[in-house]
């Protein structure tokens, strides 16, 4: 027998596979990890198929060396999707068959974790005698003592009650009285402590109407579904019940979430519906307990997965369900190379493994309802909150008013009072500041210069720490001490301008002394479980005021919070980008929603400096409906996704001339393209070289080859033209080719 084999090199010289004998004695699986032999070196591979016969002659066949699992680490399934996603992106199948195991595997950076145990080895009733054979060693009966429960113990649990018990336990093994040995310890998420149980709730009749719509797609293997349901409609309920159906039938679910942020509340849901069955998948685990919770999964021990955009490749088998909460996010879209849409990767595997496909928000993206409006998914509403509970009530206030008045604070009156209220009731209050940081920008009332940072094209952003100010670049994190001259003139006429999320704190704190404040943003969670310890502060009421970044502001449960505030609803909604009005109706509405889920009603106070704005007044209403239909209508007379395909060739390098002729040959490329192929000319509406809004990032030059084209087969063929143009080396400058990219910026 043979073997085709992937070996873990990513080179399009390497990009194909490799036959290799099987030793007589080895069994060898496909989808199995093995070490083979390649030129000089010893590399680990991946089987991806196996034969009997081979065109290799036998003189220049070599063996394989060894496996490195007993089971094959990655389903059949996993390496048909990693096929596709290779064909779809134009990569090496080694760089996609990576995202199918933990990075740490790769290398052998990981093992099992394993520890001593002990337990008896003769009957309970023969303890006694035996522990009157022990002679002067006091040691050797406790241990005996300890052990005549007949359970077994880990070593490490009696060193709490024995010193030094090793050297005993050894002697009662060489007795015959016990047995030591070597058992795996699962490291997990959250530890290992039991979780109480949950009733489930009686359902709503939105919530029946939309699992008799499920359920029989489901259990025939299919659907796409498009769930919209209004912020607390109870989505993550109908979720539930339909992982529980899944379970049933003997299939394997799983719940993607958009944010780590969200994870630990899904987890503990779940959990408590489903016990130890439910494993998590998220890039903030230590690298042991995401190996430990993937081979949870791949054992079939967890049947149902929960996380981030990562989970998608969870080694899940016989797959029932895949959930995609939040769909609406960006973060569903990886901006590493390879690049993809989880969303795009669960329809693949739904489609190719026989599962249902649900996508759920209560902001859709304008181009998925634009896609179930066209059959492509089913629609499904649920309009009403559970328990007939209102929506809650909006209040917009003009910044611009406040100005006059005379307010230079962050809080506009209305909102001071309602704060005021909400801390005298002793209910809780959270406020979204889409800007981390103490300061936006810093820059000298004499010259105009605006401290930038040397890395990137964008401005430092203030941050407060330890009694001692620094300037930090949000893109890259260089960091630098606050000038006290301009650098430029010398003049010390420095202006600190605008807010972050530290500001509001910093404001909070002295509006409300001794009140518990959280501050939610990367630098506050950016530790092991931060995240969750963040939340657990809010959600125990320790603390009442919960600030944050766009973190939380979907998702997020608490009964407890009456009123939310928009302290900045402008800053998205004037970002160079297409998207930037429906992402601001997005940010806006999802915040709102995290007030009145409990049983006294929510207020929201939208602070801006256009109140007049139909995104606003749209998302103050929370009428999805009439917002998509005004964008849907702009993006068709402006020819925008999804009547158009936006895409670009971006070119980074460190030196700025080399990327703009790279970017230069990149465009002629181009041109020589559409002149080869009219049909792909005809779809091409606009084709231009320039600089993106951020010209330098990470210390890199940027240039780009910006086109907009008609949505056509033809255009698809283009697409993967310039997908393998940027796929043409050039030294000292990178090349990347981006499909209705996340940002335009």
């Amino acid at each position: 027998m043979y073997a085709q084999v992937i070996v873990d090199i990513v080179h399009e010289n390497v990009a194909h596979t490799f036959t290799y004998r099987i030793p007589q004695g080895l069994n060898v699986a496909v989808g199995q990890r093995v070490t083979v032999p390649f030129g000089r070196m010893s590399k680990e591979g991946v089987v991806v198929a196996l034969t009997e016969l081979s065109d290799v002659p036998p003189e220049k066949m070599r063996d394989i060396t060894g496996v490195l699992e007993d089971y094959p680490a990655i389903l059949p399934c996993l390496i048909h999707l990693a096929r596709r996603m290779a064909e779809a992106v134009h990569c090496p199948l080694a760089e996609t068959l990576r995202l199918m195991i933990p990075a740490q595997m790769r290398g052998g950076r990981i093992q099992v974790r394993q520890q001593p145990m002990v337990r008896l080895a003769i009957p309970a009733d023969q303890v006694e005698k035996a522990m009157g054979e022990q002679g002067r060693s006091r040691k050797r009966r406790m241990l005996l003592q300890l052990l005549r429960d007949g359970e077994i113990h880990p070593v490490g649990e009696m060193k709490l009650l024995v010193r030094d018990p090793m050297e005993a336990l050894h002697q009662l093994e060489e007795a015959g009285l016990v047995e030591i040995s070597l058992e795996e310890v699962l490291r997990r998420p959250g530890g290992n402590d039991p979780v109480t149980p949950v009733e489930d709730p009686p359902l709503t009749p939105s919530q029946e109407e939309v699992l008799q719509v499920v359920t029989p797609e489901l259990e025939q293997g299919r659907g796409k579904f498009l769930l919209h349901g209004v912020t607390g409609s109870g989505k993550t309920e109908v979720f539930i019940r339909l992982v529980r159906h899944t379970l049933k039938m003997g299939k394997s679910a799983m719940i993607l979430v958009p944010e780590i942020a969200l994870t630990p509340q899904m987890v503990s849901w779940f959990r408590s519906r489903f016990g130890q069955v439910a494993a998590v998948i998220h890039s903030r685990l230590s690298a042991g307990e995401r190996f430990d919770e993937w081979r949870r999964i791949r054992r079939g021990d967890a049947r149902v997965v929960i996380g981030a955009r990562s989970a998608v490749f969870a080694p899940c088998e016989n797959l029932g369900l895949i959930v995609v909460d939040e769909e609406h996010e960006t973060t569903y879209l990886s901006d590493r190379h390879p690049r993809y849409d989880a969303r795009e990767v669960a329809a693949w595997r739904c489609d190719h493994e026989g599962a249902a496909l649900v996508l759920a928000s209560a902001t859709p993206s304008i181009l998925s309802f634009a896609m179930a409006r066209r059959g492509d998914y089913t629609l499904l509403e649920m309009p009403f909150r559970v328990h007939k509970r209102p929506l809650p009530t909006v209040e917009v206030v003009d910044m611009r008013q406040e100005l006059e008045m005379g307010n230079r604070s962050v809080f506009s009156g209305v909102l001071q009072r309602k704060l005021r209220t909400c801390m005298e009731r002793g209910e809780q209050a959270m406020l979204l500041m889409n800007r981390r940081g103490y300061n936006t920008f810093i820059s000298c009332r004499s010259c105009g210069h605006t401290m930038k940072c040397p890395n990137c094209d964008i401005s430092l952003t203030y941050h407060v720490a330890t009694g001692d100010g620094k300037l930090h670049c949000h893109y890259c994190g260089h960091m630098e001490d606050s000038p006290q001259t301009c650098p430029e003139c010398a003049s010390t006429y420095i202006r600190y301008f605008g807010a972050g999320t530290q500001k509001v704190e910093e404001e909070l704190r002295r509006m409300f002394p001794g009140t518990g404040i959280v501050r939610m943003d990367i630098d506050t969670t950016s530790g092991k479980e931060g995240h969750a310890k963040l939340l657990d502060e809010f959600r125990s009421g320790r603390a009442r005021i919960l600030v944050g970044t766009q973190m939380i502001a979907k998702g997020l449960d608490f009964p407890k919070v009456t009123l939310v505030g928009v302290v900045a609803a402008d800053m998205t909604l004037n970002l160079p980008d297409y998207r930037s009005r429906e992402r601001t109706f997005q940010l806006l509405t999802q915040v709102a929603g995290r007030a009145g889920r409990g049983e006294i009603p929510g207020e929201v106070v939208v602070q801006t400096y256009k109140p007049e704005d139909e995104v606003i007044q749209a998302s103050a209403r929370q009428d999805y409906r009439a917002f998509f239909e005004r964008e849907f209508a702009r993006r068709r007379a402006g020819l925008y996704p999804p009547f158009t395909v936006m895409a670009r060739l971006l070119v980074e390098s460190t030196a700025g001339e080399k990327a703009y002729k790279r970017a230069e040959e990149m465009h002629r490329e181009c041109l020589k393209l559409l002149s080869e192929h009219p049909d792909w000319k005809k779809r091409t509406m606009m084709l231009r070289l320039d600089q993106p809004s951020v010209t330098v990032l990470r210390g890199k030059c940027r240039w780009q080859v910006q086109m907009k084209l008609l949505v056509h087969p033809a255009t698809e063929q283009f697409c993967a033209a310039l997908t393998d143009l940027a796929h043409t080396p050039c030294e000292g400058a990178e090349t990347y080719f981006e499909y209705n990219p996340v940002t335009m910026m």
